[in-house]
């Protein structure tokens, strides 16, 4: 099943299936489409598995091993590469939160999010080759745009698992966390992500022109939350400081 639980402007979209390592069945996809048409005005979204083991393990090859014809297999993945394009055009931030093993489609469903935080102890593979098959969800682009074009062959062409560090180093995973304080951080990420105008800053990353940027700038200069924080600031410089030694 998918949870979706408001925190705020935070969202956190939970797949929970702990007897398929939360792997994605037709039934998911289906689920995760109502989620993102419910969570569309959050300003920011957190993606993760249930538990500690396993973000996403990938497809459910129980459930998709009955789609044999070319047609079958072509709907699949157009309708779950929508879901991930979905969450790559996102108007807010995107957070995946990797709480265990990202494998196969569980890998293309984390680089469609902008940032991915990763609990330490995890591995993230893009291992469909071990299947005779290919990223198919927009994963292999995406993960070319992160890493470069020879690294995102290597990496998929071979299969192998890289360990949370390697993963950082390679520019796949943004934040590392420790276990033992990985829902905290996540959560905290998220939440100072949804109290900001990151929207329009992710807006701007993903690319407009001068005008457009100067122009969502300027509508934030004059917006009452920056003069509230201005003020704030403002205040807080004014304020005298005591005198050396405690003199007052």
């Amino acid at each position: 099943m998918v949870d979706l639980e408001f925190d705020g402007g935070l969202a956190v979209l939970t797949i929970d299936r702990p007897h398929a390592r939360n792997a994605i069945s037709l039934e998911t996809m289906g689920q995760l489409e109502t989620a993102l048409d419910e969570a569309a005005d959050a300003r920011t979204l957190v993606i993760r598995g249930a538990g500690d083991r396993a973000f996403v393990s990938g497809g459910d090859l129980k459930e998709l091993s009955a789609l044999r014809t070319l047609a079958e297999a072509s709907a699949m993945a157009q309708r779950m590469r929508d879901i991930c394009d979905r969450l790559a055009n996102f108007p807010a931030p995107v957070v995946a939160a990797l709480n265990g093993h990202a494998f196969g489609g569980g890998a293309e469903f984390a680089v469609a999010a902008d940032i991915r935080v990763a609990a330490d102890d995890i591995k993230i593979a893009f291992n469909q080759v071990e299947l005779e098959i290919m990223p198919a969800w927009g994963g292999a682009e995406r993960l070319a745009a992160l890493v470069g074009k020879g690294r995102a062959l290597l990496l998929a062409g071979t299969g192998n698992a890289l360990d949370a560090a390697e993963a950082q180093r390679m520019g796949l995973i943004d934040v590392l966390l420790p276990r033992s304080s990985f829902d905290d951080g996540w959560r905290s990420i998220a939440t100072k992500l949804a109290r900001h105008p990151a929207n329009e800053i992710k807006r701007v990353i993903r690319g407009v022109s001068a005008d457009e940027a100067i122009a969502s700038f300027a509508r934030l200069w004059v917006a009452d939350a920056h003069w509230q924080a201005a003020d704030k600031v403002m205040n807080r410089t004014a304020t005298p400081r005591p005198a050396a030694g405690g003199a007052t």
